[in-house]
């Protein structure tokens, strides 16, 4: 590898950070699962109300609205560990409680008990993530920041398949009582993690006031002149991989023709290690490209890979090409939000890093938010075809904006 000059550029990912950034990233994909789409298997199997069951899914609001109470975790400094990863520890230890606690229970019994706990898991969750969004954005150097995320995305997609697919297949021979058991203490993992990781630089002050870690990130982000088309960018980078992953799985079934085993098996499980292998392969052309060019280049693949699926629309049901469009955005959506994530963090003081990641992430999922609705409508008016042509037309707009905004993404230093 050292004849292609590789070999400086792949020595990042042996350091113990990736290795924390890996069980971090474990830790914090597995909850998400077992307050989500785990519960729900398990409401169903157990007999529950469908309406009942549907309620259930306000337990994810947490998540969406985190950036309420991430100033808490900006101004206040846990008695051990530090800033950073006392708050992580903590959150780690209350939801290995938490967790365990599902499986003492009956949802047949105590419904109103499960929902009380698993909305409490969702809030343990979301701060968790608060926390180590806040950890690695202070202690990723910028040079290690494009693989750092990626190998952070590894694990937070084999953690939400412990929590989803091996969580499932288990509560089949060993009960769902010992299968939530089971899955806190693979929270262990994380907290292996955060033990044996170092702590961010202590020479960052945190804010002296609660009043301080609200308004303070707020001020200090529009300090920059370009703050606005920043938080344009952020709504607008991913837009288009976002809106055509909206109907994706409908499409593969109802547009082109193919089985639920089929979409499954390829669109779910090979996309799974696709976005793996973009977020990794992402991560290590991030340290030799810088972030600018990395943003770029990963976001026209991202644009590119969306004409794969108008090519399959056109084609009708055809195996090869489905592998391929498939692969195609799974992998060019891993290298975009490597370099989206590296962004982000890019833009983070370390003072407010808690607070402002819940704020920037958050804002990220606007555009996707407000877009989604009409894919539907748009596939009955122009077809198919149509359709993914446009979603590929939608991601210009960002890509216009990330060029304007070059001088300022490459003087991002923080």
């Amino acid at each position: 590898m050292k004849a292609f000059g590789l070999s400086p550029y792949l020595s990042v990912f042996t350091t113990r950070r990736m290795a924390v950034m890996l069980f971090l990233g474990i830790s914090s994909g597995l909850p998400l699962p077992l307050s989500s789409g785990t519960l729900q298997a398990w409401l169903t199997v157990s007999g529950l109300d469908l309406g009942m069951i549907g309620v259930f899914s306000l337990v994810g609001i947490p998540y969406t609205i985190k950036f309420l109470w991430s100033p808490v975790m900006d101004r206040f400094i846990p008695p051990f560990f530090g800033r950073r990863r006392g708050w992580i520890l903590l959150t780690q230890f209350l939801l290995l409680i938490t967790i365990s606690s599902m499986g003492l229970i009956s949802p047949q019994k105590t419904p109103f008990l499960i929902a009380v706990i698993a909305m409490m898991m969702a809030f343990l969750s979301a701060s968790q993530d608060i926390a180590i969004d806040a950890y690695r954005t202070d202690v990723l150097e910028s040079t290690e920041r494009g693989v750092g995320v990626a190998i952070f995305i590894a694990g937070y997609r084999i953690g939400m398949l412990i929590g989803g697919g091996l969580a499932l297949i288990m509560s089949e021979h060993m009960g769902w009582h010992n299968t939530y058991i089971f899955m806190a203490l693979i929270m262990v993992i994380g907290i292996i993690g955060a033990f044996v990781g170092e702590e961010p630089d202590s020479g960052t002050v945190a804010p002296k006031s609660l009043k301080e870690a609200v308004y303070g990130p707020l001020v200090n982000f529009f300090l920059n002149k370009k703050a606005w088309l920043f938080i344009l960018l952020i709504i607008l980078y991913k837009l288009g991989d976002a809106y055509a992953g909206t109907l994706t799985t409908a499409f593969l079934l109802r547009g082109a023709g193919f089985s639920p085993t089929e979409v499954g098996t390829i669109n779910k499980g090979m996309g799974l290690i696709a976005t793996i292998l973009g977020a990794l392969f992402g991560g290590a052309i991030m340290v030799r490209l810088g972030l600018f060019r990395s943003l770029l280049f990963f976001g026209l693949l991202q644009m590119v890979s969306n004409f794969s699926f108008m090519v399959l629309a056109w084609a009708g049901k055809n195996y090869p090409i489905m592998i391929f469009a498939i692969a195609f955005e799974n992998i060019s959506g891993g290298m975009g939000s490597a370099a989206f994530v590296a962004l982000i963090m890019a833009l983070c003081n370390k003072k407010y890093s808690a607070t402002q990641f819940a704020l920037l992430s958050s804002i990220a999922a606007l555009g996707r938010v407000f877009v989604s609705p009409s894919a539907g409508y748009v596939v009955n008016s122009v077809g198919w075809v149509i359709f993914f042509f446009l979603t590929a037309i939608t991601a210009l707009p960002g890509l216009l904006l990330l060029i304007k905004l070059k001088g300022e993404i490459e003087i991002l230093k923080r």
